[in-house]
């Protein structure tokens, strides 16, 4: 026993015995030794003595009932609260150093005392300072400025590897408030939070901020972009690059104002560099990734793509674009003529026609309405399948319809599955997933939504899809009216492991 124990000898999936307060307690040594400069990783390393009763296990002189919540925290990250004093715990996470454990109570606490209701928040950001302005020009890591396209095939215009701004004021008021759409934005506000994996970004109105959590030591902050002269209205970010600029460790993250985007490469220490300034030409509606590629698109028909393996910009005149969203490698456009089409991003910009993206008609509403909402569903894949594509979309005359296409028969076109006609005006928002769908309509935000049926995964008809509820928003209290903003902060599309917060 006394080998089994012993801390500065024993391999990493050793049991450990432990007497705590005349309580004994089994558990692993990696348990115990995944938070860093812990009590428990100093006593098994042997930078600290120990103390061991007449069975050879380690004695600890501490409250055994509140170690019970420590080592559960330790074994699964989960925190039971049920039945336990916050300031007894705390105190005893503190001696143990369980630096995560710590900060998650201090949050209790100060929710205890506060009228916010019952609500366990899982960490706290300060305000961040803010950054210094960029400079007026300097040279760009690895692309430049794109401020002209050429006609309406979207055929690449020339590159300059001098990124150049506009020369940004002086730092004179830089704590002052901001004008923006005849309203005032407090600089240090936040106005969009975007989270990809472990990774999130706060945009203000002028600056991103970056942050990263780890389970051993929480959120900390990984990057800042400098104080820049146009004001953010949308974000993106992505925590998870394939073949990116400088290997495959790299984030993203972008920015767009009116038809400007910025593009930033974060090594994985934290430092970034500016990859390059792009111009769509039109405002951007919608900034995203699919992959390893930032897409913007607007809805006056143009959408921009930009490549991490080829540092290619590459700009698309389609129809006008009413909604979109993404599916796998896919971006689904829906457009004013009544069509749904598809870029395969996967394939880019190997699949490309006359410098022009491959842009593919999957599908033409019947009532030649405009598509006005688009979501799409992925079926799992099983040993049976493959993946079936759900997608369920709304038209400018009201209508809901849902399509489906077989892994079977790609070349056929998805099929007409079911129509809803609920809606009485233009459908502003849709949403399938495997249990519900969900529409909102413009008149009064008229909600409806109906439960999905399945069989082995796949959407049935026996029995139908049935109405859940049914219901409209009267009234919205708004504190504040930055339009340009508004959508940042919307629902907006489901692009991969993405999560808006």
């Amino acid at each position: 026993m006394a080998g089994m124990c012993n801390g500065s000898t024993s391999g990493a999936g050793d049991i450990i015995q432990l007497n705590v307060g005349g309580t004994r307690f089994s558990t692993s040594r990696q348990t115990l030794m995944w938070i860093p400069d812990s009590f428990f990783s100093s006593l098994l390393s042997g930078r600290i003595s120990t103390l061991r009763d007449e069975t050879g296990a380690i004695f600890i002189d501490r409250d055994p009932t509140a170690f019970v919540p420590i080592l559960n925290f330790l074994r699964t990250k989960e925190l039971d609260l049920r039945g336990v004093s916050i300031s007894i715990l705390r105190h005893e996470a503190e001696f143990y150093g369980i630096t995560p454990l710590v900060r998650r109570l201090l949050l209790c606490e100060e929710l205890e005392r506060s009228s916010c209701g019952s609500v366990l928040f899982h960490g706290y950001l300060p305000p961040p300072a803010i950054p210094a302005r960029k400079a007026a020009s300097r040279q760009s890591a690895t692309a430049g400025v794109q401020e002209d396209h050429q006609g309406s095939s979207g055929a690449e215009g020339g590159f300059s590897h001098s990124c150049s701004h506009p020369a940004l004021p002086g730092p004179n008021g830089l704590d002052g408030a901001t004008r923006l759409s005849g309203s005032t934005v407090d600089p240090r506000k936040v106005l969009i939070v975007a989270g990809h994996h472990n990774w999130i970004v706060a945009a203000y109105a002028h600056f991103v901020i970056c942050y990263r959590v780890k389970e051993s030591s929480g959120w900390q902050q990984v990057f800042s972009s400098p104080y820049l002269d146009l004001a953010i209205e949308r974000v993106a970010l992505n925590a998870k690059v394939v073949g990116g600029p400088h290997g495959d460790k790299d984030k993203m993250v972008a920015v767009s104002s009116e038809s400007r985007i910025i593009l930033w490469s974060i090594q994985d220490g934290g430092s970034g560099n500016e990859i390059g300034v792009f111009n769509l030409g039109v405002p951007v509606d919608s900034l995203f990734f699919i992959g390893s590629q930032l897409v913007a698109t607007s809805h006056t028909g143009k959408v921009g793509v930009w490549n991490a393996v080829t540092q290619h910009w590459q700009v698309q005149d389609v129809v006008p674009i009413t909604s979109c969203d993404t599916a796998g490698s896919f971006l689904l456009l829906g457009c004013n003529n009544g069509s749904i089409y598809y870029i395969d991003m996967q394939k880019f910009p190997l699949r490309m026609k006359d410098n022009d993206l491959l842009v593919t008609e999957l599908y033409h509403d019947p009532s030649n309405d405009a598509i006005t909402a688009l979501s799409v569903y992925l079926t799992p894949k099983t040993s049976v399948s493959g993946n079936w594509i759900e997608i369920a979309y709304g038209t400018s005359s009201g209508a809901v319809r849902v399509i489906v296409q077989h892994p079977e028969t790609v070349g056929s076109g998805p099929q007409l599955f079911q129509t809803f006609t609920v809606h009485r005006s233009p459908v502003t928002k849709i949403m399938l997933s495997e249990k519900h769908l969900v529409s909102v309509c413009a008149d009064n935000n008229h909600v409806r939504t109906w439960t999905v049926t399945r069989f082995r995964g796949m959407i049935s008809t026996q029995p139908g899809s049935t109405p859940l509820a049914s219901f409209k928003i009267i009234s919205l209290e708004e504190t504040e009216s930055h339009s340009s903003y508004s959508s940042g902060n919307d629902i907006g599309e489901w692009v991969g492991e993405y999560d808006h917060l």
